[in-house]
């Protein structure tokens, strides 16, 4: 009897832990804000983008997925960047690097000419924003409106295209 009370304790205990990883992560809400440093050293939140739809897009430049992605999610940022959709207005990418090399990272965005805001703090898979979005692979992204809810997660291509033409506001 002893040895299931502990058992049952232990798994009492650990719960809150298990599901910490995933709280806050469904569609309908609220992305955790970020605020990490750009390749100057500037912090730039994600808090800063209200108001517009925008992509979370995770990726490192050592994952060959997220560098063949990059040309795709170029092409949807010039053509959604001044839209107005139903839940925000003007389209933004927010580009979070799990690189630890810093030299390598800025290579990478200069080589495939990125745009749009680019933040990292070079800790790699031991970086706090990778716990709180609980980040298993690369690439990933959470796509949120204009209040920071989160809209869809993990769409790429023409997935993610098709799901911002529909956010248009017609």
């Amino acid at each position: 009897m002893k040895k299931l009370l502990l058992i049952i304790a232990l798994f009492c205990i650990n719960i809150p832990f298990l599901y910490s990883q995933t709280v806050g992560l469904d569609i309908g809400n609220t992305a955790p804000d970020i605020r990490l440093p750009d390749a100057k050293g500037v912090f730039v939140p994600l808090s800063s983008f209200k108001g517009k739809v925008v992509l979370i897009d995770f990726w490192a430049s050592w994952c060959a997925p997220c560098v063949k992605e990059q040309p795709k999610l170029a092409e949807l940022y010039k053509q959604y960047k001044g839209s107005v959709f139903n839940n925000g207005k003007g389209f933004e990418i927010y580009g979070v690097s799990l690189d630890n090399k810093k030299a390598e990272w800025e290579s990478s965005i200069r080589k495939m000419n990125i745009n749009w805001i680019q933040v990292s703090d070079l800790k790699f898979w031991t970086s706090p924003v990778a716990k709180i979005y609980n980040i298993q692979a690369l690439p990933f992204n959470v796509l949120i409106d204009g209040k920071g809810i989160i809209l869809a997660k993990n769409l790429h291509g023409n997935e993610l295209d098709q799901f911002l033409r529909h956010l248009l506001k017609s």
